[in-house]
């Protein structure tokens, strides 16, 4: 086999061994439910509300606000004008490892012009300060009276609570922590951790089927008549139909992707081509989508007479014509499908829309996001090179974002979250990215990519930690670089062995993507439109999952044609063949009497199977069997992670960098070679896909018995040997009859579902997860 220099080690991953509770005995309860993560101590300042706050300033009224202080770290509530019982309800975290005063100062003031005034203060050993620790319920907050400077009474109480606790606490989400002081209070949730939730998305299936009454404006002609639909910022149109009457046929499917809760209306018009560049609309028609059927199955829907409406203009006023024009059309909402918003090669979840359909869940995600080490400066701030780096992380529905940590390039998260397995043949995105909106961010600013980790779950051993330092690799015209490290925990559990090993057998997308297959083209268009839906609804939640983030996650430009892409599918096609052609080189030197003793081997197992032709099968499958008990002494004990050697991405020539860098279309100055340029870099855009998927095949064979995926290769070994064992009881000319009758079965017979076999192969793992 044509094996590849390995890639450098500065690119390889390192497998490492935090100080996290996994794996350990303790007697802390938070080490069950917190175990992937090194536990970090904070101190919690919750400032809840004060009352009969005196009155400061000329007016005598009081703009309360209060200011947290722990040596040089001060954390401020927002203020609020002439209220002498203002309730705040905010926490302060303050990192522990941080900390070098002995007292915690919490000050009331009173918000003024010149300078704030101090209405009074309470103050806080830190050696008294309880330490709570989950699942303990919350600290209760008291009431303290506050002092003046002297440590006199004053008047005024406020509520407080102070504790010692770890990142594990309800608190630890929604506080302000100490490293992010120079953050305004309007901008401290742009630095948050938060989770966010994909809309569930639907395909919207119209059947246009006819239109009937039309009434043309030019009535000396044939009407030349199409349906336009429009729902949201998607616009498809049918053919034109066949019979040029007023009864127009055409009974096509449009395919929409819409997003829950809908929002806009299908509105669909009827039109007349007049003329090359001119259509007239005679009638249109506005569909609620939340009125619109559901379907779980291939079952056909049942279809309606829509009424058509037209409006003119009469004196600058729109007027409804109402008239006898009507369009026949069946419309549904698709539960049955998946909704495809990812790249195919990654995607996280493949379930049916429609929650009915859903089979239990397999087993239970753990990611703990440590930290990461050695990140370039992203940005320049002050004069120097700085980096405020945030991790998203994305599987299935549930995207989660740590907290932003400020100006580090050593930023420590410590931060785990959990999802809901329902099939191993998935895969997890993490990614790193430089945050551009804490300070409100310049207008165009945007936040950076620093690099992202995939983790197919089929290649993990369920109920192992797995604890890794990934390097993020990014490609920049220049070449691949290195951005830095992210150190993760990984732990995939189990709930049912049965129900994993048994989703092997099933599909891999639900029963309607093989029982009414969408075509490539529908497919890709509609991938397309269901990623920037998802990037729309996740930039307007608050604070928003920006644009370029989800868009880097979701890989939105994957399918672009690059030259280096398709050098590195066409060297892993070479790879899969290089076996075939080891296997011919070395039956040329048995034909060759090149090892005279293994001819000789040779000739008499030919000779043996040849009388013995019942022997052939089970040989093969025992020799598989022997090979992947042998392979298995060698098999991966790390996730695979992006190679740039097998991604050609550290070789590549600059101005094949400069080609995949360049926009779409392309910036070259002469309109020709735009043309031709587009032209060809589509076509090989779609022959690098072929390719690939070739190759994807081609690797799963290899994955086979290589232990990649220990679930699949435990099953298969396991077959081979079933098989060995049965082919050897049962006559040779029974098996061949019964596979010719099997082969030869009638349509009647034939189901329109992959078979077990297939299934299986399709959900074999491949070296696209690897490709940078």
């Amino acid at each position: 086999m044509m094996q590849k220099p390995p890639q450098a080690v500065d690119f390889a991953l390192k497998e490492t061994s935090p100080n996290i509770g996994a794996g350990a005995v303790t007697g802390d309860k938070l080490s069950s439910t917190y175990d992937l993560v090194e536990q970090m101590q904070y101190l919690y300042v919750r400032v809840v509300k004060a009352k009969d706050l005196p009155g400061k300033d000329v007016t005598g009224s009081c703009d309360p606000y209060v200011e947290v202080k722990l040596g040089n770290y001060k954390g401020i509530t927002k203020h609020f004008e002439k209220k002498s019982n203002p309730e705040w309800n905010q926490v302060f975290a303050f990192s522990k490892e941080r900390i070098q005063a002995s007292v915690l100062e919490v000050y009331v003031k009173d918000k003024d012009v010149v300078s704030d005034d101090l209405i009074g203060r309470a103050m806080f050993d830190l050696n008294e300060i309880p330490k709570r620790i989950p699942p303990d319920s919350p600290l209760a907050p008291q009431w303290y009276r506050l002092e003046d400077r002297k440590g006199n009474k004053a008047n005024g109480e406020l509520m407080l609570a102070v504790w010692m606790g770890t990142q594990a606490d309800e608190a630890f989400p929604d506080s302000w922590h100490s490293d992010a002081a120079s953050v305004g209070p309007d901008a401290v949730s742009n630095i948050r951790s938060k989770v966010y939730l994909s809309p569930k998305l639907w395909y919207v299936r119209v059947n246009v089927i006819e239109a009937q009454d039309l009434v043309p404006n030019d009535k000396s002609r044939f009407p030349e008549v199409f349906v336009k639909a429009v729902l949201g910022n998607q616009a498809l149109r049918t053919r034109i139909s066949q019979s040029k009457s007023i009864n127009p046929m055409w009974n096509e499917d449009l395919m929409f992707v819409v997003a829950e809760p809908f929002e806009e209306p299908l509105v669909l018009s009827v039109e007349d081509r007049v003329g090359s560049n001119k259509d007239e609309t005679l009638g249109l028609c506005m569909i609620p989508l939340h009125m619109v059927q559901r379907r779980l199955d291939h079952r056909p829907v049942n279809s309606r007479w829509f009424n058509l409406e037209k409006h003119v203009i009469v004196e600058g006023e729109k007027k409804e014509i109402k008239f006898t024009s009507r369009i026949h059309l069946r419309i549904c909402l698709e539960g049955g499908y998946h909704v495809l918003d990812e790249s195919t090669h990654y995607s996280s979840d493949l379930r049916p829309t429609a929650k009915q359909l859903w089979r239990p869940n397999i087993g239970i995600l753990e990611l703990g996001i440590l930290s990461a080490h050695g990140l370039m400066p992203m940005k320049t701030k002050d004069g120097r090179g700085t980096t405020d780096a945030y991790c998203v992380a994305k599987y299935g529905q549930k995207w989660v974002r740590t907290r932003t940590i400020m100006d580090n390039f050593m930023p420590r998260w410590n931060e785990q979250y959990t999802w809901e397995v329902f099939d191993t043949c998935t895969v997890i995105t993490v990614g790193v990215f430089d945050n551009g909106h804490i300070h409100g961010g310049a207008g165009g600013s945007k936040d950076s990519r620093i690099g992202k980790v995939r983790i197919r779950l089929s290649t993990l051993e369920a109920d192992r930690v797995y604890t890794h330092s990934y390097p993020l690799l990014v490609l920049h015209p220049s070449g691949v670089k290195k951005t830095g490290e992210i150190q993760l925990a990984l732990r995939f559990s189990c709930s049912s062995l049965i129900n994993m090993l048994h989703m092997y057998s099933h599909p891999l997308l639900p029963k309607m993507h093989y029982i009414h297959p969408l075509s490539v083209v529908q497919l890709d268009v509609l991938r397309h439109q269901a990623m920037q839906i998802v990037s729309m609804r996740l930039s307007r939640a608050e604070p928003p999952l920006r644009k370029e983030v989800v868009e880097y996650m979701l890989d939105v430009d994957s399918h672009m044609w690059s030259m280096r892409r398709s050098k590195a599918n066409f060297f892993r096609i070479m790879g899969v063949l290089s076996g075939l052609v080891a296997v011919g080189k070395w039956f040329d030197q048995i034909c060759n009497w090149r090892n005279s003793l293994t001819t000789i081997l040779i000739h008499i197992l030919f000779i043996i199977l040849v009388l013995y032709p019942e022997l052939i099968l089970p040989t093969v499958f025992l020799y598989l069997f022997l090979i992947g008990i042998w392979n298995y002494r060698w098999r991966p004990r790390h996730p695979p992670h992006m190679d740039t050697r097998l991604s050609h991405a550290d070789a590549a020539h600059p101005d094949e960098l400069d080609e995949e860098f360049d926009t779409f279309p392309t910036s070259r100055p002469s309109d020709i070679v735009r043309m031709r340029y587009d032209r060809l870099r589509s076509i090989a855009g779609r022959i690098q896909t072929v390719i690939g998927d070739l190759a994807t095949q081609g690797e799963r064979f290899q994955s086979l018995l290589s232990w990649r995926d220990p679930r699949a290769s435990t099953l298969f070994v396991t077959f081979c040997l079933i098989l060995a064992l049965v082919l050897y009881v049962t006559p040779f000319q029974v098996i061949a009859l019964l596979t010719g009758l099997y082969i030869l079965r009638h349509p009647r017979f034939r189901h329109k579902l992959p078979s077990i076999p297939l299934n299986f192969f399709r959900r074999l793992p491949a070296r696209s997860d690897s490709m940078l």
